[in-house]
């Protein structure tokens, strides 16, 4: 018997008021524990996708399920709810370059410290161990006392993907975690969201450009063209003929090593 899904997102559709159509009735499933990635050219929806599903970008219309339960147009309360149990990692790393990196996983646990508390820094022993476990986990932890804006971009990623982790999410959305690093961090980077993946058993859904990441790494990709699901399937199944379909006539594959 298959399991249930995840994640089901139905005719998912975003207009922007400029007029922009953003998504264009897309649907899919997520199953638990899949590594799921989202391809295609900038502009395809990708970053409104995921940002749909946590409600940082509301929907203009058809349905999201997370869980069987219907998550589409939640109240204030919940939405914050969702945020932490789908937690998002960006681009861009949005630490505070003067705290210490262990500071900076500790904001992934401002959700449930006392205002008074966080304010001083007055997180709980438990917050603490759990913050240094996970920068152990991301191979980080030896830095948990330098400024965070002492490391590399690589390295600032993986104090990204330790202060997510704090929130105790069950849904990782990842959007373009690797964009903005050099090509020799990117697989160093990716490799500690499949160990995520693989040993918390967290869900993962990433936004790539790159496919020989996405063959490397995902289990299932989903592409976006102008809003629309244009393939779902297995990495191998993106020949080069579903390359140029994806990307356009003329556009070429570049591979991270």
């Amino acid at each position: 018997m298959a399991a249930s899904p995840l994640l089901r997102i139905t005719n998912l559709q975003k207009s922007y008021p400029n007029g922009v159509q953003a998504l264009k009735g897309v649907s899919f499933d997520v199953q638990p524990g899949e590594f799921l990635v989202v391809i295609g050219l900038s502009g395809s929806g990708k970053s409104t996708l995921l940002r749909s599903l946590n409600h940082l970008v509301e929907p203009s219309s058809g349905t999201i399920e997370f869980k069987g339960r219907d998550i589409t147009h939640p109240d204030a309360r919940t939405a914050r709810e969702l945020r932490m149990r789908m937690a998002m990692i960006f681009q861009h790393f949005n630490l505070v370059g003067r705290h210490s990196v262990l500071s900076n996983a500790l904001m992934g646990a401002l959700h449930r410290t006392p205002a008074w508390r966080s304010m001083v820094g007055l997180f709980s022993d438990e917050d603490r161990r759990l913050a240094q476990h996970y920068l152990d986990l991301v191979g980080i932890g030896a830095k948990a006392r330098v400024r965070a804006d002492s490391l590399s971009g690589g390295q600032q990623q993986r104090v990204a993907i330790a202060r997510a982790l704090m929130q105790k999410p069950e849904v990782l959305l990842a959007d373009e975690p690797v964009a903005s690093l050099d090509p020799a961090t990117c697989h160093t980077v990716m490799d500690y969201l499949r160990k995520v993946n693989t040993e918390l058993g967290i869900t993962i859904l990433c936004n790539l450009h790159f496919l020989s990441l996405v063959r490397e790494y995902g289990s299932r990709v989903i592409a976006l063209k102008a809003g629309e699901i244009v393939f779902s399937g297995s990495p191998s199944e993106i020949d080069d003929a579903w390359f140029a379909r994806i990307y356009g006539e003329g556009a070429r594959e570049m591979h991270i090593r």
